[in-house]
């Protein structure tokens, strides 16, 4: 019976059936090819699902071992501490606090660290330069897609878009008021920025065109190059809050930064005006705004970023209408977060072999 089995098999049968085999035999020698490869290969720890461009970027440099945490929620703690053990190059993200546990968890054959964000407060930066690591990180790439969302979450505020959203789809649109939803327009405004760099300036290109009649900047320092592409006036911090209109936030988070805007710079400013911060959230004090906005001190304010984020359901800001919250969503276009993903690969993949890094924090 076998015999006449075999016979039904025509050649043609029987040369497809080899060649299927074949081409499995083929591919399981190049995964074991692969694998073998590896072995030889520098390790590094990748803590979220990314984009696909940084996986391509990695994948198809061949040069070094991939070891993911494939979620798009953040690595647990406990797991980043075990997987991080030998690694010699670690892909985080901005949740990740990179400090001086998980440096030791790591040990000496860490070599690089690479953020794909701009920001690097989530980064212990003496722990890093005392350990000889080096750090990418991932700015400009972002530049344009904050500044738009800055206007975007400026608009929506002092137009009081969602609250007016909200009154629509609820029955409070009722019969035409003359002052029903008015909120404060930009033409003849001042906006005053605090931390003048590469978004700031970006948001104020965006925002001349709507007819602003001046802009001012604080800083540590006057940025007379970067001032002088957007006609902007070096001011103190006193003057930025008593003048503007509108202030938007775009300074990064230091230790000189942290909680800058508080009851000071609230009470100072204009009870007509809207505040802005796309920055990080640490840089306000939360509860000083809370009650500058009930009191009547400021006209509203828009956030894409606070501390702690999340921030609880439970927090007195997302009672108020006159506070539009967003969930830090500044960078959240598709080719912003794929360009980020694939600059923090390549500073990665410099690191590893000891060359430039497009992007690198200097220590």
């Amino acid at each position: 019976r076998g015999g006449g089995l075999c016979a039904m098999w025509s050649a043609r049968q029987l040369r497809a059936l080899r060649g299927v085999l074949g081409s499995a035999f083929s591919t399981c020698c190049r995964l074991e090819a692969m694998k073998a490869a590896a072995k030889g290969l520098p390790r590094v720890y990748v803590t979220r699902r990314l984009p696909p461009d940084g996986m391509t970027v990695l994948q198809h440099s061949g040069a070094c071992h991939i070891d993911q945490w494939d979620s798009d929620d953040p690595v647990p703690r406990e797991e980043l501490i075990k997987k991080v053990a030998g690694a010699q190059g670690l892909y985080c993200l901005l949740t990740e606090k990179i400090d001086e546990e998980v440096l030791e968890a790591a040990g000496p054959n860490l070599k690089v660290v690479s953020t794909m964000s701009v920001g690097y407060d989530h980064l212990s930066l003496e722990e890093l330069k005392k350990r000889g690591i080096r750090v990418g990180y991932t700015p400009d790439v972002l530049t344009e897609a904050v500044a738009e969302l800055t206007v975007a979450l400026l608009l929506a505020t002092s137009r009081r878009l969602i609250e007016a959203a909200h009154e629509a789809k609820s029955g409070g649109w009722g019969t035409w008021k003359p002052l029903w939803m008015c909120g404060n327009g930009l033409t003849e405004s001042t906006v005053g920025i605090l931390g003048l760099g590469r978004i700031g300036e970006a948001i104020a290109k965006r925002l001349k065109p709507f007819g602003v009649k001046k802009f001012l900047y604080t800083d540590v320092a006057p940025r007379i190059e970067v001032a002088s592409k957007i006609s902007a006036e070096f001011v103190s911090m006193d003057v930025l809050a008593q003048q503007s209109d509108f202030i938007a936030v775009c300074c990064a988070l230091t230790p000189e930064t942290q909680g800058i805007c508080d009851k000071k710079l609230f009470s100072n400013m204009k009870p007509t005006s809207v505040f802005i911060n796309t920055s990080r959230g640490a840089v306000v004090n939360q509860d000083d705004l809370y009650q500058a906005l009930v009191n009547g001190q400021i006209a509203a304010a828009g956030l894409d970023v606070t501390a702690p984020e999340p921030l609880p359901l439970d927090h007195p800001l997302f009672k108020l209408k006159n506070c539009v919250i967003l969930p830090h969503i500044a960078s959240a276009t598709v080719e912003t977060r794929n360009a980020m993903a694939a600059l923090a690969a390549e500073n990665l993949l410099a690191g590893l072999k000891g060359q430039a890094m497009p992007k690198e924090v200097p220590l």
